[in-house]
């Protein structure tokens, strides 16, 4: 019972955080007024959940990573990969390296190694954090794709080398080769398990619909499980489940393009995904919070046991280390945009200028999260002779202060340094939505076309014209120029089948501009952002019309 008690508290918590964001007289991230009703929860009412951190990765990063992956646009992702892969791995390296040996200047009681892990377990920003800030602030398209696919592939490479520095504080010893080795393997074989589990769940899936039809409610659940499938096997592999269920995600997504499932499972799929995301994007936070009470009361202890220094020198370490964090990766991204610059240089092609306040906002937006604190929660208690880990509740607590001083600062500065920001109008949108809608309305119009012709074969005379009005109401409506209140006979036989004569050929339109949209989506011809909101419009409309 206190299992389901705490479950519901924290969703009434996710509910009630939707609600206050509204209510409050000033702007606050709905991340913030979670993580604030979660230490409610915990310090007043004392009934916080504690954090078990293999069931929270489990249970809620594989479907948001997914759906994250499945949802990224995938012009944009490989447009700038190489900034991407960069920021991915060049820059938790360098994070690694240098805040670990800043944090052990810092704190010359924390080991080296455990720095090097807490710099490990800090330098990974969060998919889910991002999504949550980017939600209310103006952040431009590209600068957005590639936080977006920073979060989605770094998260592997910090964990890994938080890994391998906390198997040198157990053992005493690191391999860099072995790191290298394990990193590669994590990597590969995660995100081939995540492409394989997507394609082989589809392509079963299509063999069952083909064979006995398909079954909406079962196909919807089958949908949900494929992030769970790809983690779970993936970790029995000793890969990166972050990453299987990220490239499930991704894989989904071309999936999609084969247009093989219909407009009204579409729409109640994605009913579904977004409730989805809203209540576990909610319990995350909510579940941050509880564990604030109990994270700051044993770092205060520490201190205070340690003797060394007071309490308040926790805050100075905390402003310290998120003030090298934005530095180091301000001049990371820095020297990437000039080695970029460099290259275009060498290529002969002339380098676009990135406005300062861009970069300055890359640094910002640095949001790290419940990855981080699940992470570092999986820190050993002891050491294999016996004695407790050095400095954990101190390493539990940077990480915790980490997530909160950068969800704070994102909120607070990037408005400001994104207000009245100018860039090149970029209207690649625009057009292949101008695109799509032309070329996809003029394969409607003759697939409209070819069923007039099936239907009014054989047909006597007066159901020949009803089928050549309703050919005629449909091609109008596509040449956005139906008029309104011109209706058919009013015979009611008659009226009946016009209009199953008109939902047969605007079914077929709409099928055929559906296709069309795929393949153009196939081709890379307009962007699945595009096409996702096109495809979109039409599945509405096509369940409008059979309720």
């Amino acid at each position: 019972m206190h299992t389901i008690e705490v479950v519901l508290a924290m969703l009434v918590a996710v509910v009630a955080s939707g609600y206050l964001v509204r209510i409050l007289p000033f702007s606050l991230p709905l991340p913030l007024v979670q993580i604030g009703l979660g230490a409610l929860i915990a310090g007043v009412f004392n009934r916080g959940h504690a954090l078990e951190p293999d069931m929270f990765f489990l249970l809620f990063l594989p479907p948001l990573l997914f759906l994250d992956g499945w949802r990224i646009p995938k012009q944009g992702l490989f447009r700038d990969k190489g900034a991407i892969l960069e920021l991915a791995f060049g820059l938790v390296v360098f994070t690694v390296v240098g805040a670990g040996l800043l944090i052990h200047w810092l704190i010359p009681s924390m080991p080296l190694a455990v720095a090097f892990a807490l710099a490990a377990i800090i330098s990974p920003t969060d998919p889910v954090a991002v999504s949550a800030i980017a939600s209310r602030v103006p952040i431009p398209k590209r600068l957005m794709h590639i936080l977006e696919g920073e979060s989605l592939l770094n998260d592997a490479s910090g964990l890994v080398c938080f890994r391998f520095a906390v198997a040198a504080v157990m053992t005493g010893s690191f391999s860099l080769a072995d790191a290298s080795l394990t990193f590669l393997w994590v990597a590969v074989a995660g995100l081939a398990i995540g492409v394989a589990v997507t394609w082989g769940v589809s392509t079963f899936q299509r063999w069952l619909w083909r064979g006995f039809g398909e079954e909406p409610g079962a196909a919807l659940l089958v949908n949900l499980l494929i992030p769970f499938a790809a983690y779970l096997l993936a970790e029995e592999f000793k890969a990166s489940g972050i990453l299987a269920a990220v490239a499930a995600g991704i894989t989904m997504s071309y999936v999609e393009q084969t247009g093989r499932i219909s407009g009204s499972m579409r729409v109640q799929r994605s009913a579904v995904w977004s409730m989805v995301q809203f209540t576990f994007n909610g319990i995350i936070f909510v579940l941050l919070g509880e564990q604030l009470p109990g994270i700051v009361e044993r770092a205060i202890q520490t201190m205070e046991l340690s003797g060394q220094h007071s309490a308040w020198w926790l805050v100075v370490y905390v402003l310290a280390i998120n003030a090298m964090l934005v530095v180091m990766r301000l001049t990371f991204v820095w020297l990437s945009l000039r080695w970029s610059l460099l290259k275009a240089r060498m290529r002969g092609e002339k380098g676009t200028h990135t406005p300062k306040r861009v970069v300055l906002a890359m640094s910002v937006a640095g949001v790290r999260g419940a990855i981080t604190l699940a992470g570092v929660l999986t820190l050993p208690l002891m050491i294999p002779g016996g004695e407790p880990f050095p400095a954990r509740d101190l390493v539990i607590f940077l990480a915790a202060a980490v997530i909160l001083v950068s969800l704070v600062s994102a909120s607070l500065l990037l408005p400001r340094l994104l207000k009245g920001l100018e860039l090149p109008k970029d209207d690649t949108g625009r057009r292949e939505e101008d695109m799509a809608r032309k070329v996809a309305s003029r394969a409607a119009l003759a697939a409209v076309e070819k069923a007039r012709q099936q239907l009014v074969e054989g047909q006597n005379t007066n159901n020949v014209q009803l089928y050549n009005d309703a050919a005629s109401r449909v091609s109008l409506l596509y040449q956005r120029n139906l008029e309104k209140g011109q209706g058919p006979d009013a015979d009611p036989e008659q009226v009946k089948r016009m209009e199953e004569a008109y939902r047969s050929l605007r079914a077929a339109g709409l099928n055929a501009e559906r296709e069309e949209l795929f393949r153009l989506t196939r081709r890379g011809q307009i962007s699945d952002e595009i096409s996702r909101k096109l495809i979109r419009n039409l599945d509405l409309l096509e369940s409008r019309k059979r309720d």
